[in-house]
């Protein structure tokens, strides 16, 4: 069981879930001390096939979104095994599922069954679209909710351009960590009331909701917004300009922040040009703009740019690459890097938890499971003797690492 000190210590969390909106929603959970066991099928979570890469034959895509889990392997269409899920849910505080709609019920585990004998449990969903409205029998991709939500029509150097999806996939993730927040709320009101609930959001929301400047402009104009590359569709200067030697993101918005730039970047003759007199008129005429400061910036390393702003309190960051940014001192003191020691992988890194507590500290300390890794514990606590569990890996109703 997890030995943190986190809020949630105590939280018992079955986790049937695969792949990634469903682990990022547990993992999320385990970081802040909840003992998260995560259910796989007797062939493992997909994300153990994503390779390359490995490390010593583990699936780094695997080993990313488990860690901090407990992991048993069950067949749920032997009954034996289905009877050993029945009673981790009888015991638990939460369940995390993302299934197709109806792969519950037909287990017999829906909440409306499983409530009548723990009334405390949070059941929680993740689907592509929700398990209302007409979308709802669907599957879900991240790469399908990004383009459904507009997403993709707004990412991309401009307009005209084709479409393009954010890299990360920010669906799954995001459609885990409202998951997790909801959970909690569901947490806080069982602990009034004593009762449990149900707790649906999907890809398709998760990714709506990245929308908020966009659609707060669509809304207001009833135009749609395009792509503009790193630049910011309310503000202006705000995005990626290259210098000499790369990139850096320059914040200068605001009307003071805008007059430091240019005293930072020697053009203080700018602020008379009636095009960028006011940030109104700076998004009229951005592609100027642009051209304009891209020639005062590239003169110099992004390096002499950064220690410049620095010095005048100007929001400015380099453009990192992923192995700058796991290298950056920032994210090292946050906890955000951390180091973990896996039973065959060896010595891995992975990512830490993004919220801190001052008297709850949460923490990344446990590697992810190997299949069935720790099925014999788990049936143990459940009150199976070593004869019983012995049977039950014998019969393949479970798999026992």
């Amino acid at each position: 069981m997890s030995t943190s000190s986190g809020p949630l210590k105590g939280l018992r969390v079955i986790e049937l879930a695969h792949i990634m909106a469903g682990p990022v929603c547990g993992m999320m959970l385990a970081d802040m001390g909840a003992d998260v066991i995560k259910v796989e099928k007797p062939t493992g979570d997909d994300s153990r096939r994503f390779v390359p890469p490995e490390i010593e034959g583990e699936a780094a895509a695997f080993m990313m979104m488990n860690r901090n889990k407990r992991g048993i392997a069950l067949n749920l269409k032997d009954p034996d095994a289905l009877e050993i899920l029945r009673r981790l849910l009888a015991k638990a505080d939460v369940v995390i599922e993302n299934y197709r709609k109806g792969t519950m019920e037909k287990l017999g585990l829906s909440y409306e069954e499983l409530a009548k004998v723990n009334p405390r449990l949070i059941y929680c969903e993740i689907s592509g679209f929700g398990r209302t409205g007409p979308y709802a029998e669907r599957g879900g991709f991240d790469l399908i909710a990004q383009g459904m939500a507009g997403l993709m029509s707004i990412t991309g150097e401009g307009p005209g351009r084709p479409p393009v999806k954010v890299a990360a996939p920010i669906s799954d993730i995001n459609a885990g960590i409202l998951a997790a927040m909801g959970v909690c709320a569901a947490y806080a009101n069982v602990l009034q009331t004593g009762l449990g609930q149900k707790v649906d959001t999907s890809l398709f929301e998760a990714a709506i909701v990245q929308t908020y400047w966009q659609s707060a402009i669509a809304f207001a104009t009833g135009d749609k917004p395009e792509p503009l590359g790193s630049a910011h569709p309310l503000n202006a200067p705000y995005q990626a300009f290259q210098t000499s030697d790369g990139w850096i993101n320059v914040g200068a918005a605001n009307q003071s922040n805008w007059l430091r730039f240019l005293g930072v970047i020697g053009a203080p003759e700018l602020n008379e040009d009636a095009r960028f007199a006011s940030n109104a008129e700076r998004i009229r005429n951005l592609p100027a703009l642009v051209d304009i400061l891209n020639g005062y910036l590239s003169q110099e390393t992004t390096e002499t740019w950064l220690d410049r702003m620095e010095k005048a309190a100007l929001p400015a960051g380099p453009v990192n690459d992923i192995l700058q940014m796991h290298a950056d001192p920032q994210a090292r003191a946050r906890d955000m890097i951390v180091e973990l020691d896996h039973p065959t992988a060896g010595k891995v890194e992975t990512l830490g938890h993004p919220v801190k507590f001052s008297r709850t500290p949460g923490s990344v300390e446990r590697a992810s499971p190997l299949l069935g890794e720790h099925t014999k514990e788990v049936l143990s606590q459940l009150g199976f003797n070593s004869s019983e569990i012995d049977a039950l890996i014998k019969s393949q109703a479970v798999i026992g690492a």
